[in-house]
């Protein structure tokens, strides 16, 4: 990672012209030029937000001289307007070139070349593997991460993993079926949710971290956004923190991923568990969860977490419809971009049930359609609850995407 500037910039996932014409719209960009500028699309896009007309206009020139093109908002060349995005059009070789312009140029666009040039790394060269507290993982294949949820309320049957032996016997169930991490969770987090107090979490979760730690060959992540739970789980054993807030919920929670050398799941929602569904409008989604990831990983690097214990998740299901659900999967690359470790978890999903019209227990073919496209986008590991059937599906997008 790769240096966190003023200016937002993010490569975008342009895989035909409606996509193009639609980051065009969305900018504002001229009709006339929209007709000019779509087609150029589809080659590397950058967009870049929070850009004065002056830093617009130079960016516009420079980019011109190199053969590729900057949409703007219209009145931007006039300075009629106070701001705009920007979307950078050209190959991967005009955007080098002009990283090395801008690094003479004034207003902190020297700044900005080195955000375009830390996202072209990122696009070249994903993260070879993730460190938890005590072990380093291979990010050569796709990682497995089991769920064991050991809640009342889970869609996914935790109900019969509530009694700690029978969650035991399910986690051992689940590495012997390839999984390479189970995560634990003593809170149901699904849309609706109440608030589970932090005695009756640990009371959940803390005989099954117990009596796997030692036992376990693959390590333990513990589900929770309270940093009390964490510590008292990191202290038995769990190796990674997965925290559904991004370090947002509990100011402390970065503080114990710091202190413990936890691997850190930082994933993107917008508002609790029960009231998230009430908001899932954006003007621009993945700008809004990419920005927010952005803040996330500043919070664990500036507690200091390191970044090579962090990964990163765009949170499927939270405060997300269908639509959105779907976006994100077809333009996962622009997460991966960012140059951590990507987790899905789109296991089970509503989203899936809504575009099958099918039960949780029913929607096992969909998922494995979701964690075939989450590979080919970027994912480096798949949060489950079908361990056997999804390492396959796993090992076999792999087996296709790596070559």
């Amino acid at each position: 990672m790769k240096n966190a500037g003023i200016f937002s910039a993010r490569l975008l996932t342009i895989n035909n012209p409606g996509d193009a014409e639609h980051e065009l719209l969305r900018i504002k960009v001229d009709p006339t030029g929209i007709a000019m500028m779509s087609p150029k699309m589809l080659g590397r896009s950058v967009h870049v937000s929070g850009l004065s007309c002056g830093q617009a206009n130079i960016l516009k020139q420079e980019m011109l001289s190199l053969g590729g093109d900057v949409a703007v908002a219209r009145g931007t060349v006039t300075c009629s307007i106070a701001n705009t995005d920007a979307i950078l059009i050209g190959t991967d070789r005009q955007l080098q070139k002009l990283c090395h312009k801008l690094g003479r140029q004034p207003f902190g666009l020297p700044l900005l070349a080195a955000e375009i040039e830390a996202l072209q790394a990122n696009a070249t060269a994903a993260p070879k593997a993730w460190k938890t507290s005590r072990r380093e993982l291979s990010l050569s294949r796709p990682l497995i991460m089991g769920i064991l949820n050991v809640t009342p309320d889970s869609f996914s049957g935790g109900r019969y993993f509530l009694d700690p032996q029978s969650a035991v016997d399910r986690a051992r169930e689940m590495a012997a079926q390839g999984a390479d991490i189970i995560d634990i969770g003593g809170e149901s987090t699904r849309p609706g949710a109440g608030l589970v107090d932090t005695a009756e979490e640990l009371k959940r979760l803390m005989p099954v971290i117990e009596r796997l730690v030692g036992v376990l060959p693959c390590p333990i992540s513990v589900d929770t956004w309270k940093s009390s739970v964490a510590c008292k789980a990191v202290e038995a054993g769990a190796e990674i923190i997965n925290d559904i807030s991004g370090f947002t919920f509990d100011p402390e929670m970065a503080e114990v991923a710091a202190q413990s050398g936890a691997g850190s799941i930082l994933m993107h929602t917008r508002g609790k568990p029960a009231d998230m569904q009430a908001d899932t409008c954006y003007d621009d989604m993945m700008g809004h969860i990419i920005n927010s990831l952005r803040q996330s990983v500043n919070i664990a690097l500036k507690a200091g977490v390191q970044p090579e214990r962090i990964a990163i998740d765009p949170g499927f299901g939270f405060a997300k419809d269908t639509k959105g659900n779907l976006e994100i999967l077809r333009r996962l690359r622009e997460i991966a971009w960012l140059g951590f470790p990507v987790v899905a978890g789109t296991s089970r999903k509503s989203f899936i049930g809504k575009v099958l019209e099918k039960d949780a227990d029913e929607r096992i073919f969909g998922t494995a359609a979701t964690v075939a496209l989450a590979i080919a986008n970027g994912a480096s590991i798949l949060r489950v609850h079908d361990v056997a059937e999804m390492r396959d599906v796993a090992d076999m997008t792999h087996a296709v995407v790596s070559g």
